[in-house]
């Protein structure tokens, strides 16, 4: 017998924060995270203008945030973040229809264009897979880059094909709250946008 698959966006789904903003906010502190989103004021008008592309504008605040940071240093602040600060941004009715689908049986995957660091350990916990955008690494430290594409609109449709036989599935349910999502709700059976 087939089971199901279900497939959530993150932010703003699960979340009823983004937890990019939230993540760096508690990786370098309110005073640091105010003062670098001022320097970066130019570059976010320029992504809100649509100058500049999405992905574009994540590079240039992972790079002023996260460049040269040490990568075993960062993922024991994001498995920390994840095991302690994620539970308090989910939405309830979220998290409710996550455990209800792992109750039945379904497989469940988170699918973010934040990166999987700070994310990983909740899904783990939750029990769910994840599929994320990746940062790329050099000589053990964060190089503020991605390794690959944004996992974000038509990226987010192409992951899931790639990592998943969706032909498996008897029933494909999706649930995002953002145009970013739309790739990925166009996949399922029954999409779901906005409901928590």
């Amino acid at each position: 017998m087939k089971r199901n698959l279900a497939l959530f966006d993150f932010d703003g789904t699960i979340t009823h924060r983004d937890s990019f903003l939230d993540f760096i906010k508690y990786y370098k502190g309110k005073a640091n995270f105010y003062q670098g989103f001022l320097k970066l004021l130019p570059t976010l008008i320029r992504y809100k203008l649509k100058i500049i592309p999405n992905w574009q504008a994540k590079e240039t605040v992972l790079s002023y945030f996260f460049k040269n940071e040490p990568v075993e240093k960062f993922q024991q602040k994001c498995d920390a973040y994840g095991n302690t600060r994620i539970p308090a941004i989910v939405r309830p009715k979220a998290l409710h229809k996550l455990k209800e689908h792992i109750a039945q049986g379904d497989e469940v995957y988170v699918v973010s264009a934040s990166p999987e660091n700070w994310l990983s350990a909740w899904c783990k916990h939750m029990g769910i897979k994840l599929l994320a955008t990746c940062l790329e690494t050099k000589d053990g430290k964060i190089t503020g880059k991605m390794a690959g594409k944004n996992c974000y609109g038509p990226e987010k449709a192409k992951r899931i094909q790639a990592a998943i036989a969706l032909k498996e599935y008897h029933q494909i349910y999706s649930y995002g709250d953002s145009p970013g999502d739309h790739d990925m709700l166009a996949l399922a059976h029954f999409p779901h946008y906005r409901v928590f």
